[in-house]
């Protein structure tokens, strides 16, 4: 017993480690700084801490836990995880009127269950991938894994929430493409990707027009449907290289850039601490995400490496996209940036997901205790 557990601990990740708690630290302090002219900034904090030192908990929890036991359990989770998708359907509620309704409220407590179901489809796909890996090109297969796989996602679009329908689609198709899909199987979903852009665009709603035609025109309305891009911009630019200094951002503490704590908080950053800010917040994630790639690469077996590439997947697109639409270079979505963004839910998923690759490198060899 001794031995087993030496040897698991001369294998847990500890850059993978550190560096999230590097990126949570330096969240925490820029959640701190973006909430402070807000009257409920304390409450706002305070509930990031307490998720992270949850995730935190279950992390460690993780690192002795046998992932394969994971995927013993993939139906029941996976059936699970849509029965959590339809109750939203009929139960959830929205922050706004005219956006999705993405949430449950069980009492005091109020939840994105997409958020969890993202691990629940990530572990569930991941096996279902695994057992049929040596027929995964024949059609059958493919159309197969496929209806397993975009049953969820089109649970979420009903809700409608497109932002995070496209995150499910894109980790979905990394999994699909490091499981050795073939590539004229990618030329085709390609193919039918850019045929059903006109049907897509009828079925968005008018404020999600607003955001494409802003994005392609950053001064059509400004002061109106564009005010927030805008004023994010505005305060990138206004941090230069250096930043105006923590806690001194003029368009943050007079609370010029909507939703500062959450979608937007890479504009916070990048107007108190400036190019060098960003840069070193871009350099934790390249760290971050080199190590998750380096664990999926090392393990033994195509579960936990589909796994661990299907949790990579979904915070690249995060970051990608949350960055990208506050600088300009994307259309507003509503993405939030990883361990960064005000979100009880979407932290606690991001360090769970962080507990599971941490398990894979851990048990790589399947030992167990």
């Amino acid at each position: 017993m001794i031995n087993l557990k030496n040897k698991l601990e001369k294998r847990f990740d500890y850059k993978l480690f550190f560096t999230t708690l590097a990126l949570c630290l330096f969240g925490l302090l820029m959640l701190y700084s973006a909430t402070l002219s807000l009257d409920n900034g304390i409450k706002i904090v305070k509930t990031q801490l307490i998720s992270t030192i949850l995730g935190f908990g279950i992390i460690f929890v993780l690192m002795f836990f046998d992932y394969q036991i994971l995927g013993d359990f993939y139906l029941p989770i996976y059936i699970a995880s849509n029965i959590l998708l339809v109750l939203v359907l009929f139960f959830g509620i929205g922050a706004e009127s005219w956006g999705a309704r993405s949430w449950l409220k069980l009492g005091p407590v109020t939840f994105q269950p997409s958020e969890f179901v993202k691990i629940g489809l990530i572990i569930s796909l991941a096996k279902f991938i695994d057992m049929n890996k040596e027929s995964l090109n024949e059609p059958f297969t493919l159309l197969k894994i496929l209806g397993f796989a975009f049953l969820p996602v089109l649970l979420i679009l009903l809700q409608p929430d497109a932002g995070t329908a496209m995150v499910f689609v894109f980790f979905i198709a990394a999994m699909l493409f490091a499981a050795g899909l073939d590539w004229k199987y990618i030329g085709y979903a390609a193919l039918a990707g850019v045929l059903s852009l006109p049907v897509l665009w009828l079925r968005l709603d008018k404020y999600q027009k607003d955001r494409i035609f802003n994005f392609l025109d950053p001064a059509r309305d400004a002061s109106n449907t564009g005010y927030q891009a805008m004023q994010g911009r505005i305060a990138i630019g206004s941090g230069k290289f250096w930043g105006r200094g923590l806690f001194k951002g003029v368009q943050t503490q007079y609370d010029y850039i909507p939703q500062k704590q959450d979608d937007f908080i890479f504009s916070v950053i990048g107007e108190e601490l400036g190019f060098v800010g960003g840069f070193f917040l871009i350099v934790l994630y390249f760290l971050f995400l080199k190590r998750l790639i380096e664990i999926a690469r090392e393990s033994t077996d195509l579960f936990g490496s589909l796994m661990v590439i299907g949790f990579a997947a979904i915070l690249v697109f995060h970051i990608f996209e949350n960055i990208g639409m506050t600088i300009g270079v994307m259309p507003i979505t509503g993405i939030p940036l990883p361990f960064i963004s005000h979100g009880g839910t979407f932290q606690l998923v991001n360090l769970v997901s962080v507990g599971i690759a941490l398990s894979v490198a851990v048990h790589r060899e399947n030992l167990r205790f």
